[in-house]
């Protein structure tokens, strides 16, 4: 856990605050989170030139549960992924998406943790990422 104090840096992390204070309901939280902005950790490429991507596509940070459920890591900015340098040296980069963008490449039955480390943070089970995958898929529009 880390020892900072956790400042609120963007309107989703305001949220998750609310949320936690109990003066934002968590079905209010999950049913508005698809156009959040959330920060992906990613694999480090070997590259020349550092933090630079060569291929075009992303190894996310996934770990596994203690029910082996795999679980993708996310965070509600760059800034919070600093706690995961110690224990996952190899993601030193990061993506920033809307979480609806993630949501739709994630494999079904994977649950989503955003925030692990912090006190301030969500469990997203692989049930409400399925209800969230149709919520986004029944609400995208043409230029999504």
């Amino acid at each position: 856990m880390s020892d900072e104090i956790f400042d609120p840096k963007n309107e989703f992390e305001h949220k998750l605050v609310a949320t936690a204070d109990g003066t934002l309901s968590m079905e209010t939280l999950i049913s508005g989170m698809l156009d959040e902005q959330v920060f992906m950790p990613i694999a480090d490429e070997e590259s020349q030139i550092k933090g630079f991507q060569k291929s075009t596509s992303a190894r996310p940070l996934v770990i596994q549960d203690e029910e082996g459920t795999h679980v993708l890591v996310l965070f509600s900015s760059p800034d919070r992924a600093r706690i995961i340098k110690d224990e996952f040296p190899g993601f030193g980069g990061g993506l920033l998406a809307d979480l609806r963008w993630v949501l739709e490449r994630i494999d079904d039955g994977a649950g989503v943790t955003i925030n692990p480390g912090w006190e301030i943070g969500i469990d997203l089970e692989s049930e409400v990422i399925s209800d969230l995958k149709k919520q986004a898929a029944a609400t995208k529009t043409p230029l999504q």
